[in-house]
């Protein structure tokens, strides 16, 4: 089963890390995304830019209406994803839970359909 794993984290307490702390970081995503793909379990992964370079987009009434960052106000933000094909949730918890940024930030697991688009 397809599972999007969905990375959340507070971008000032990312921010509040040293550039060294900030590397460790992602050299221990990077490693666990590797070790994940080779054993046939990651689709596809990336981080995201920060915040403030998203752009929501909504159509009311036939028209495009834009908005500078994210629509909802929240606390964590969507910093990145994992795509992972594994037999169950409890296997695509396990990974959740190994993920870095699960220790400081959280990781939501959604199954995906299989049917196509939305």
């Amino acid at each position: 089963m397809k599972y999007l794993c969905l990375i959340y984290v507070e971008e000032q307490i990312l921010n509040g890390f040293s550039n060294q702390e900030r590397v460790k970081i992602s050299d221990e995503a990077m490693a666990y995304c590797d070790t994940l793909q080779k054993a046939g379990r990651l689709l596809v992964a990336s981080p995201l830019h920060p915040v403030e370079t998203a752009t929501t987009v909504r159509v009311r009434a036939s028209k495009t209406l834009t908005t500078d960052g994210p629509f909802a106000e929240t606390k964590e933000q969507l910093g990145g994803f994992l795509m992972i094909d594994v037999p169950d949730l409890n296997d695509a918890i396990r990974i959740a839970a190994q993920f870095p940024v699960a220790r400081f930030g959280s990781v939501e697991i959604r199954p995906m359909k299989e049917d196509g688009c939305a």
